[in-house]
Parts: C-alpha cells; structure tokens; sequence
C-alpha cells in the first residue's frame, strides 16, 4: 500500500473507520514466492464472509458524461493485475480469494448515491467492488498494445456491488 496514492489511503481510512480488520501490504518489504517476482496487492482485508478478500485497489475517476449522461463505469485493469491476483490467491490458498475494488474519485459535477459515497480528506469516493473470479469470467482485451482488458459495461454493472457487500 502506497500512503502518497489517495485512492489507497481513502480505502484504507474506510477501513478503520468501519473497524475492519485488515493489512496493508508494503510493496518494499514484500517478499519474493519461489523466485518469481509476483505483482502484488494492495490489502488483505478479513471478513466475517466465507472468504478473506486479498484486495486490489483500482483508482479511477468518477465524472459525467457530455450531455449529461451517466458517468461510465471505468473498469479496465491490466492482465499483469490479474495473474499477479490469481497467483496470491493460490499462495494463500483456502479462505482467501482476490478482489478488485474499483475507487472511483467523485468528481464535483458528479452526483453517485448518496449512501455510497465516502468523504475522505475533503474529497468523495465510491468503493465498488468484484471478486477476481467474476471479473475474469467475463474480461475481454481492451488494448493488446498495453495489456489491457475490462469488463462490457452492462456486464460489470450487474456484477459489482458496494464494498460493504463483500465485507
């Protein structure tokens, strides 16, 4: 976890704030898994759920739309992202499962639900979430060139839910 990044940082206060037990993971202390060098995560979170989430944060910016239409769901990440997921979810093995949490940056001319928002140094985010699994059932590339892929807009809205759903 990297403190200078705000989408991680504003996760993180979420955290505390709603007394979830969780670690940080520090990129520079990180240790090596059978000497390949593996794309790491952001936070193991514990849940009161079946699983215990090893958690990705994706920052992306939440505006409207030209014409005012709604904002889009931005949710592209890159294939290295989830093959770095997939493999610490296997290292960790039984109880844990990767989720990609999706912090999106409310922007003022932006309105999301009201109950979804959380403020964080006088700025506004929306934590919405999904779990690997279901985000690689229906990936598809995005950009060759930089190794890209995301979701059909349609089907990531039917799958991602608040953050407090997962924890």
């Amino acid at each position: 976890m990297k403190d200078h990044i705000h989408y991680e940082a504003a996760f993180e206060d979420y955290l505390q704030a709603h007394q979830i037990p969780y670690v940080a993971v520090d990129e520079a202390k990180k240790a090596t898994f059978r000497d390949a060098r593996l794309k790491s995560f952001d936070f193991i979170v514990y849940s009161a759920g079946r699983n215990n989430w090893l958690v990705d944060i994706k920052g992306r910016r939440w505006i409207r739309r030209k014409n005012h239409r709604r904002p889009a769901w931005e949710n592209w990440v890159t294939q290295e992202d989830l093959d770095g997921l997939r493999q610490w979810q296997e290292v960790f093995g039984t109880g844990f499962a990767g989720l990609l949490v999706f912090a999106y940056w409310v922007g003022a001319d932006a309105e999301p639900p009201p109950e979804v928002v959380y403020a964080h140094r006088g700025e506004r985010y929306v934590f919405a979430a999904l779990p690997l699994e279901m985000y690689e059932q229906h990936a598809r590339v995005r950009s060759p060139k930089w190794g890209t892929v995301n979701m059909p807009t349609a089907e990531f809205a039917r799958g991602v839910r608040p953050i407090r759903d997962w924890l």
